[in-house]
């Protein structure tokens, strides 16, 4: 299973980015999608996931300004981050959870908020 992420960027306070994330294969067993970031030093934290369902969880640090959706036909999820802040900035990662407690990252994606 290969786990690839897009979308992230530079932007100013304020903004908005969008980030994607693709599981190959067919998706089968597939229960959970989600995103977490990780700043130098820190522990990598859950930003938002969502189940096979559409059940979602966000971190309170981003509620309200960050939306987590889902494409099952496609496996894929999205991040749709508005209203960023510096503290925002992190490299971002895309986890899929499967069946059987068997789970895949992607290789991560830069967001950096700034003036």
């Amino acid at each position: 299973v290969q786990v690839v992420e897009s979308g992230g960027g530079l932007v100013q306070p304020g903004g908005r980015l969008r980030l994607s994330c693709a599981a190959s294969g067919s998706g089968f067993g597939i229960v959970a999608m989600g995103w977490y970031r990780q700043d130098p030093g820190k522990q990598r934290e859950l930003v938002a996931a969502i189940t096979s369902g559409g059940r979602t969880n966000y971190a309170d640090s981003v509620k309200g300004r960050f939306t987590i959706s889902r494409d099952n036909a496609k496996n894929t999820v999205y991040l749709q981050m508005d209203s960023l802040k510096p503290e925002d900035t992190a490299v971002y990662y895309c986890k899929v959870d499967y069946v059987g407690h068997v789970f895949y990252w992607g290789q991560g994606t830069q967001v950096t908020v700034s003036s």
